[in-house]
């Protein structure tokens, strides 16, 4: 996701500039058009054209959307107005980000600016998905109900996204043992008995060779290594947001066995669920898709969808372009068409995200289950080669003592 810097007439007529991140131009050209603005220019910022600001809260989770949307039905469904709900919505919610878009979002209503696009105007904070929820429940004067359905999509959001998170945290743990194992043993435990074999002048195995060479290595050159090791790092992180960096990643993640399974179901059941949602508030399909797709994390469900889009705007059903994409598994457009055939495929979403949902939660624990032994693994043989070489001198000189 690139950020872009825009320069456009806001409805009052006053030229207004500022920055959005987003994946492509036309996206922010979309936002800001639907914002009621006249773009002038925009143009993609880099390191040193970026705008700098400071702030130090962090960009609301789903977990916190969940509490504001499902705190928001309640209030207002209780006969509190929205000016009053937001205003106690801004002082109760703990992330600074969303408390200052909150009350930016209560002055605008107070203007007469209508909810959703008061929302709008703070996109880095409130998904596109909400703000046309929030649409949806004004133009049908059922905002409470689109609000709790919001509150259900997020909350089922960060149900999936912990669960692939916990998946993750085990793996990375042992990762950050093993380097760390692997360091201490290389620069304090393997000199100090090279200097031993040094005294004794025996004949050191090439396993031992190779790992004193590595120490020595290490402990005369780590100045240049660690900032070789975190260029690298950041140039590999920077690359993966560009366009090429994330067909790469999203192929590699549709590619290794391991985890292929777990991401289709995921995006399967984040497609199908946030697809319901839109369109039981009544949000038309061709709409609907579009938003979903921006939703998507792996670029190829995104542009599948993307795809879709164009192919329902000339008549085609939805069923039709997602089996061609070959992305998604068979259950999921057998179930949107027949949905599409009995007129129920709201109803067939649902089931499809349930379904998924249950599915990812078991992709996680079965991936959990094969990670752990294939990690313990790698680490016994991480640490089995560095006792290898510290024990292989020792035998050496025992068997040649025998032999005297």
């Amino acid at each position: 996701m690139a950020t872009w810097g825009y320069v456009a007439i806001d409805k009052s007529g006053k030229e207004t500039k500022g920055s959005r991140d987003a994946d492509s131009k036309e996206q922010v050209t979309r936002e800001l058009k639907n914002q009621g603005m006249i773009v002038l220019d925009i143009t993609e910022q880099n390191a040193l054209t970026k705008d700098i600001s400071i702030d130090f809260g962090g960009k609301p989770t789903p977990r916190d959307l969940a509490v504001f949307c499902r705190q928001f039905a309640s209030i207002t469904r209780a006969g509190v107005t929205i000016i009053q709900t937001l205003n106690m919505l801004a002082e109760q919610t703990e992330n600074v980000k969303m408390q200052k878009a909150l009350q930016a979002v209560r002055a605008n209503v107070e203007k007469g600016e209508s909810f959703a696009d008061s929302l709008a105007r703070h996109d880095n904070v409130f998904p596109e998905l909400l703000v046309q929820m929030a649409r949806a429940g004004e133009a049908s004067g059922s905002l409470e109900t689109a609000m709790e359905r919001m509150a259900i999509q997020f909350e089922k959001s960060a149900k999936t996204q912990a669960l692939i998170k916990k998946a993750m945290i085990y793996p990375i743990v042992v990762a950050c043992v093993a380097v760390a194992v692997v360091i201490v043993m290389l620069v304090f435990v393997i000199p100090r008995y090279m200097d031993m074999f040094e005294e004794l002048g025996t004949e050191l195995p090439a396993i031992t060779k190779a790992v004193v060479a590595m120490s020595t290595f290490i402990q005369n050159y780590w100045f240049i290594i660690v900032p070789v090791v975190a260029i690298t790092v950041f140039a590999v992180k920077t690359w993966a947001k560009t366009n090429s960096g994330k067909h790469v990643v999203g192929k590699l993640a549709l590619k290794i066995p391991a985890i292929k399974n777990m991401v289709v179901k995921s995006a399967s059941a984040q497609m199908a669920r946030t697809l319901s949602t839109l369109l039981t508030a009544g949000v038309p399909l061709i709409e609907a898709v579009d938003i979903v797709a921006d939703t998507m994390g792996n670029i190829w469900f995104k542009e599948a969808l993307k795809e879709s889009v164009e192919q329902i705007m000339i008549g085609v059903p939805l069923s039709q372009p997602l089996q061609t994409s070959g992305l998604f598994p068979p259950m999921v457009y057998h179930m949107i068409r027949i949905g599409e055939e009995a007129g129920s495929t709201e109803e067939m979403l649902n089931k499809l995200a349930d379904y998924y949902e249950e599915e990812v939660e078991m992709a996680v624990q079965s991936l959990m289950a094969a990670m752990e032994p294939m990690i313990i693994i790698v680490l016994a043989c991480i640490v089995g080669v560095l006792i290898g070489a510290v024990m292989a001198p020792m035998v050496n000189l025992y068997a040649a003592l025998d032999n005297l």
